[in-house]
């Protein structure tokens, strides 16, 4: 069992749709146009790993010469890379350096692990650490539990934030206003039949985690897993992380969910200390 599958092959996410992603609104009057192509260009290496010119340009909905003239200027500051092949683009070392949540440097990972050993002892079953990036989680390290039938560490996977427990923990510290920025529809997309399908829904539900302190999932990412999770310090949103435990569902009763709250609490209370 992994945190994108239950006793099967990892469930593929499917990337939401570009579109066209143009500016839009009152501002749109303000926008510098040259500036806000490279942006949505650079935001495209979240969902592709490379990209050639004329994908670009597709993608972007400008000519080609639009689309080589962005990339080559990303591709000077540093910002995308010519992949192996020459005809591709990739997100060079100043994007990655700047999109990198809390999580993956050494010196976190390094503080992080004392914590993840400590939560696997107290609860017994898989425990990661997770970022938040946009309306996603990426899940930044993890251990396994000894149990035959786990859930299994998925380090550096992504998962839609409002159908998991740490997703909806790192929602839970921003304020309306910020989660409907990154919700700006009230549909929302759904993994499962449990997944929350109304922004109106994950906001209520936003409302109770704040007041009992930690998140729940109860198979709204995979079918047959719940997971639960706590906030883990952090002085800003970029630097903020959330703690999860995941288990197969015959061992994720409330009760059980709810203990596990608890002991995921005092493991995160250690990353003062270590």
């Amino acid at each position: 069992m992994s945190h994108g599958r239950v006793d099967g092959p990892v469930t593929e996410l499917t990337p939401e749709p570009e579109g066209n992603g143009h500016a839009s609104g009152p501002n749109r009057g303000y926008t510098i146009e040259s500036l806000d192509t490279g942006l949505r260009l650079m935001r495209l290496f979240l969902t592709h790993d490379t990209l050639t010119v004329s994908e670009a340009a597709g993608l972007l909905s400008v000519g080609r010469s639009t689309a080589h003239r962005v990339l080559s200027t990303l591709e000077g500051r540093g910002f995308a890379i010519r992949d192996f092949s020459g005809r591709g683009y990739s997100a060079g070392p100043e994007l990655v350096r700047l999109g990198r949540p809390a999580g993956f440097g050494t010196a976190v990972r390094e503080r992080l692990g004392a914590v993840l050993e400590d939560a696997l002892r107290r609860t017994g079953e898989t425990v990661q650490s997770t970022a938040l990036i946009g309306d996603r989680i990426i899940v930044t390290d993890g251990r396994e539990s000894p149990h035959p039938v786990r859930v299994m560490p998925e380090v550096g996977g992504t998962h839609p934030a409002h159908a998991t427990s740490g997703g909806k923990i790192l929602l839970s510290r921003m304020t309306p206003e910020q989660v409907c920025a990154h919700y700006p529809h009230e549909e929302l997309p759904v993994a499962t039949p449990a997944t929350l399908a109304s922004r109106s829904a994950l906001l209520a539900e936003l409302e109770e985690i704040r007041s009992r302190g930690f998140a729940v999932s109860r198979g709204e990412s995979v079918r047959g897993m719940h997971t639960v999770a706590v906030p883990l310090a952090g002085s800003s949103r970029r630097d903020r992380l959330a703690l999860m435990a995941s288990a197969p569902a015959d061992r994720g009763d409330d009760a059980a969910l709810a203990r596990r709250a608890g002991e995921l609490r005092l493991s995160a209370s250690l990353l003062g200390t270590v």
